[in-house]
């Protein structure tokens, strides 16, 4: 994945942004020595004459910080237009702009995953669609434009073997009762982050779930949808283990090291940490204390244990409709995606079913009497 490398320079004039780019030291520092020019001549306005480049940061300020987007999806915009679109065609006027130059941009994202491109392309069309109903373009360049070829990654369930391993290194690592509460109760990991013990009614053998901590912050807030909110009844196994290490009932059950609530970098090196040991006792091939060959898939994530909280679900006879409150899904489809994933198992115990009584299904359970 090639990105261009610019130097940038901005300037602030009149309480708005700006920015220009150069290839060298020299070329920027020029560019912006002209741009400083034209405010003083009291030239510059936005027009189709506007830079890509300028246009995005009086956009981003004007219609996306006031919109209550959170930093890290303010941070999405920056990273997909400093990283891709603006090296590409920042210099360029935004009447300049063709749908080709918007297309190549994408088309050199091909084989990278469908999120990425996706949004890349999402950016885009945000950016112009504006510019056009801002009147600063005829047409919009980016409303015709094609994903490339890309990959749709999606989270899976653990194996038996992983969930053997899983079960055996979450018995002593610190981590290990944050993994179980996720493989035993499919809480989303920001879900886990805003949990305390006060939500947990060990009378009723039930987590109350109502809340999340907020995508790149601290902030407790409320679930997207109401189906977000779900009481799911405890497996023994992990009662057992919370009622070891009960604590106060304002108290984050899963608190960071200095008590308070995880935020996802936290979560993301609690992970971490619980995948190297797993990684380990996996059979990781070691050298002077450094992993020269891991035995953990590299696409298992805490979201794989959430998905395996599902499929249990599913291999145990839970009907979809059950599965999707549980799950907290607001659209049952979304429930359906994973209980439509092939289980020879399921399979072949639902077609045991149409067996006339008295009749035993040929397979493993028939040749064992052999």
């Amino acid at each position: 994945m090639e990105k261009y490398t610019y130097i940038r320079k901005t300037i602030t004039w009149e309480n708005r942004r700006y920015e220009v780019r150069g290839k060298t030291e020299q070329e920027a520092c020029d560019k912006l020595a002209e741009l400083v020019a034209s405010l003083n001549r009291g030239e510059f306005a936005t027009s189709g004459n506007t830079t890509v480049d300028q246009w995005f940061l009086q956009w981003k300020e004007t219609y996306k910080a006031p919109s209550g987007l959170t930093q890290k999806s303010l941070g999405l915009y920056d990273e997909k237009y400093n990283g891709y679109i603006g090296p590409a065609i920042g210099t360029l006027k935004l009447k300049d702009v063709r749908d080709l130059h918007l297309q190549t941009i994408l088309n050199t994202q091909a084989g990278m995953s469908y999120s990425h491109v996706s949004k890349l392309r999402m950016v885009m069309q945000e950016l112009f669609r504006q510019a056009r109903r801002s009147r600063l373009i005829i047409y919009d360049p980016a409303e015709g434009l094609l994903l490339p070829e890309s990959v749709k990654r999606s989270h899976r369930p653990i194996t038996k073997a992983e969930r053997r391993h899983i079960l055996a290194v979450a018995q002593t690592h610190p981590a290990g009762l944050w993994v179980l509460t996720i493989l035993y109760t499919g809480l989303r990991p920001g879900e886990t982050a805003a949990l305390f013990w006060e939500d947990i009614d060990f009378d009723r053998n039930e987590i109350h779930v109502y809340k999340a901590v907020e995508s790149g912050t601290r902030t407790i807030k409320a679930p997207k949808t109401p189906a977000g909110i779900r009481d799911i009844p405890m497996r023994q196994e992990l009662r057992e283990r919370l009622l070891a290490v009960r604590g106060e009932g304002a108290a984050p059950v899963f608190p960071s090291a200095n008590g308070g609530i995880r935020s996802a970098n936290s979560l993301r090196r609690l992970w971490n940490s619980f995948a190297h040991a797993l990684d380990l006792h996996m059979g990781a091939k070691v050298r002077d204390g450094q992993i020269l060959q891991h035995a953990i898939a590299p696409d298992l994530t805490p979201y794989c244990l959430r998905h395996t909280f599902c499929t249990d679900l599913q291999r145990a006879g839970v009907p979809i409709n059950v599965a999707k409150e549980l799950m907290g899904h607001a659209n049952i489809s979304v429930t359906a995606n994973i209980y439509t994933h092939r289980d020879q198992k399921v399979l072949h115990n639902n077609m045991a079913k149409l067996n006339p009584k008295g009749r035993r299904a040929v397979g493993k359970t028939q040749e064992k009497t052999v």
